[in-house]
């Protein structure tokens, strides 16, 4: 199973806009809008420079999500990660505990002066699915993206990961068909 075949972790459509006013939020990049008591202990927010041990057990708990093998990152890749405005990393906290991670991508467009962001994992924490987590990231993202003037997001996700495909569409999202095409070159030795 690759990075793109996970419910609550990976990825589908293009989300347009959401219902949300974007002046509704502040600059804030943590966002408390679940009224749910167990969800309000939840603290969503984007990683950013200084918050490198908080992403270090972000991407490890999404790499174990995912069952990939992964390497421990040195805290300067983590810094030029985390200092890069094209760098989403959302991560959800219940206490000290990571429990959802979303990493994602600015690309900038060639046809008009505007970007995209491109989600490329999420995932949440098997013992906190179907809590409303990978809701949550996913709205972070989308609520910082539009206060950033980014108002469009898409999301790759297998076809037969149904789970994935019918939690993005509650999401607002559209479906689009396509096929992605991937390329791997050989790695020297």
């Amino acid at each position: 199973m690759n990075q793109f075949s996970h419910i609550c972790s990976s990825n589908s459509h293009h989300v347009g806009p959401f219902s949300e006013s974007v002046e509704n939020f502040g600059p804030t990049s943590t966002v408390h809008w679940w009224h749910d008591r167990a969800m309000s202990d939840v603290e969503v927010t984007r990683l950013v420079r200084g918050d490198e041990a908080r992403a270090a057990r972000t991407f490890a708990m999404m790499a174990a999500v995912f069952e990939e093998p992964s390497d421990p990152l040195e805290d300067s890749y983590l810094n030029n990660l985390l200092r890069s405005d094209s760098f989403w990393a959302i991560a959800a906290f219940l206490g000290s505990d990571v429990i959802g991670g979303l990493t994602a991508h600015t690309v900038p467009l060639t046809r008009t002066a505007q970007s995209e962001v491109f989600v490329y994992d999420l995932a949440v924490h098997h013992e906190h699915r179907r809590q409303g987590i990978a809701a949550r990231l996913l709205h972070e993202l989308r609520v910082t993206a539009a206060l950033e003037g980014i108002y469009d997001i898409f999301v790759v996700a297998d076809n037969d990961d149904v789970g994935a495909l019918d939690f993005y569409r509650t999401q607002e999202g559209t479906g689009t068909p396509v096929t992605m095409f991937s390329f791997t070159e050989p790695r020297a030795s």
